[in-house]
């Protein structure tokens, strides 16, 4: 089953076409990292999936849910607003910025979503919030404010917070790009190990090591429009288009 299936997606702001046709399907339990210049488009891509930005033309399917499509008669169909809020419910989202509530302590942001949005109890929401903090290796700062942590442990909170939503597919934002490089490898490791329990993932990121251990599939993108895609293997051993060759030269 498609997890995620994206066609001929376009967008544009003003007069710059971001998105030039941009067409994948993402199956359940598969990670893929997209890779390639900054202003490729590759972080609006994720932002269109889960309608944090709006397209001009395509269709977003979500486990066989439409999200959106049309624009060919320039007119496109968004799911009505409950509906579309549901879609997007089953993707959670990792961002550069770690986006975290500075008022509330580590483990009321985890539980402040489920329970707002979700309508979960807090006594049911809790217990999983805590395993959450434990799978990241933060179960000790369950009562510490943001401000007292460290950039890798915010954005592993970050991490646990969007899994505290219980979706079937985690969307990341490179989300290492703000962090000191000694930091980097604490999140990476948290991302590890949601791809080995076989998390549908699309990782944007600029960290060529996870991409070429971790993910089953590497998109290059460039100029609004996925250049290549293949194993990692393929791509980074042997990449086939000269736009691909220069980039992973320069990194």
């Amino acid at each position: 089953m498609n997890m995620i299936k994206a066609i001929d997606i376009h967008k544009q702001f003003n007069d710059l076409e971001v998105l030039k046709g941009i067409s994948l399907t993402v199956d359940k339990g598969e990670v893929i990292a997209i890779i390639g210049p900054s202003g490729s488009g590759k972080s609006t891509f994720l932002r269109c999936l889960n309608r944090l930005e709006t397209i001009d033309r395509g269709t977003i399917e979500i486990e066989g849910e439409t999200l959106v499509t049309g624009g060919t008669d320039g007119q496109v169909r968004y799911a009505v607003e409950a509906e579309a809020r549901q879609i997007c419910r089953k993707m959670g989202m990792v961002f550069q910025q770690f986006n975290l509530f500075p008022h509330l302590t580590v483990l009321e942001n985890l539980v402040e979503a489920p329970i707002t949005v979700k309508g979960v109890k807090r006594e049911e929401i809790i217990p999983q919030a805590e395993e959450l903090l434990r799978k990241v290796g933060l179960a000790e700062k369950r009562d510490v404010f943001p401000s007292r942590l460290s950039g890798g442990q915010k954005q592993r909170v970050a991490i646990a917070r969007a899994l505290a939503m219980n979706p079937d597919i985690m969307l990341f934002d490179e989300p290492t790009s703000a962090l000191d490089p000694e930091l980097t490898g604490e999140v990476l490791k948290a991302m590890r190990k949601l791809a080995e329990e076989h998390m549908t993932m699309i990782v944007v990121t600029h960290e060529m090591a996870f991409a070429r251990e971790v993910a089953n599939r590497v998109i290059f993108m460039d100029n609004g429009e996925i250049v290549e895609q293949g194993t990692p293997e393929a791509v980074f051993g042997s990449p086939s288009h000269p736009r691909t060759k220069a980039f992973l030269q320069r990194v």
